[in-house]
């Protein structure tokens, strides 16, 4: 592989962050999908490379840092969003409380709640 190759290589690679930093910041996480083979073949290959030196990945590493850094930040919202679904439909069923000696106590609804559409 020549040094032009490797090169066109590490800029495909640096627009294909670029895009994924795009979609991520987008909330667009159907995309990252797509993006993680084309990703892997272009890491795999820049990798093969007998002539790589440190210092030509300076700024990829800079963007997949970035980017791990954005993509734990959706996974934490996503986690957040699905823990407070799940205690939404906790609600729905019934309330807990604790009396003064720190029991729990739970109160279950028993009526279904219907929504009554007036014209």
């Amino acid at each position: 592989m020549d040094t032009e190759e490797l090169d066109d290589l590490i800029a495909a690679l640096d627009e294909l962050l670029e895009l994924e930093r795009g979609a991520l910041v987008r909330g667009e996480l159907e995309q990252l999908g797509r993006m993680t083979e084309e990703k892997e073949r272009l890491v795999d290959r820049i990798n093969a490379a007998p002539d790589l030196r440190r210092d030509q990945l300076g700024s990829l590493h800079l963007k997949v840092t970035r980017n791990q850094a954005l993509l734990s930040s959706a996974l934490e919202g996503i986690r957040a969003v699905a823990h407070r679904m799940s205690e939404l439909r906790k609600v729905r069923h019934g309330l807990e409380t604790y009396d003064s000696a720190g029991h729990k106590q739970r109160y279950v609804t028993s009526a279904k709640t219907r929504l009554e559409k007036r014209a």
